[in-house]
């Protein structure tokens, strides 16, 4: 399933990507990697936090589970991941983020797909985490709005890291938080990603099977 959803994202980011082989191709000779071959990145396993901080309790969740495609050539991004795939400590607050906030069932998703405003060379990126900025499409609870966010890039070996932390306001989305427990959930909750994507052509071998 998660193959699956890479290969959605990569099809809707850059066109063509798996276009049909023909039915017998003749063996190609081994060549080693190069620079136009590393530009395609993808992950089935990037990681996402938020973080609520109030006073009377803290709430901090991690996805595991986040699919990812990253395209240096273009700058041209998407991630997506399941709401329900958010792991808490505490199994109520869990369920209850499910069931009365997220509404993970209606709304199973949440996405972005968006662009770099800079795009750092080879050469730059392998010199450590670079800053970089993101403007794009965030959907969360079926509800669309424009978003432009910080981040870092870095080429370490043949991995692309990509990080971001950013703010995102449950009431711009229309999650709506029940009186009883609204002193318990901050208004602007901090989120942070981590993804750690291997190069195209190997990963997204594995990715087509």
């Amino acid at each position: 399933m998660k193959y699956a959803l890479l290969l959605l994202l990569l099809s809707a980011v850059m066109p063509g990507a798996y276009a049909q082989a023909p039915a017998n191709p003749a063996p190609a000779a081994a060549t080693a990697p190069t620079a136009a071959m590393l530009q395609r990145y993808t992950t089935a396993n990037g990681q996402t936090t938020f973080f609520s901080t109030a006073p009377l309790e803290d709430i901090e969740a991690l996805n595991s589970r986040v699919a990812a495609i990253f395209d240096l050539n273009t700058g041209q991004l998407a991630f997506s991941m399941l709401m329900k795939d958010f792991q808490f400590k505490n199994s109520l607050m869990q369920e209850h983020f499910n069931e009365n906030y997220a509404e993970s069932e209606k709304y199973p998703r949440a996405r972005f797909t968006g662009t770099l405003v800079t795009r750092p060379d080879e050469a730059t990126l392998r010199s450590g985490p670079q800053p970089v900025y993101v403007q794009g499409q965030l959907t969360i609870h079926n509800v669309k709005r424009k978003v432009r966010v910080p981040g870092t890039l870095q080429l370490r070996g043949n991995d692309l890291v990509v990080t971001s932390k950013f703010s995102v306001a449950p009431a711009d989305y229309k999650i709506k938080i029940p009186a009883l427990v609204r002193n318990n959930i901050a208004k602007s909750i901090d989120i942070s990603v981590i993804l750690t994507c291997q190069p195209g052509p190997t990963g997204t071998a594995s990715i087509a099977k």
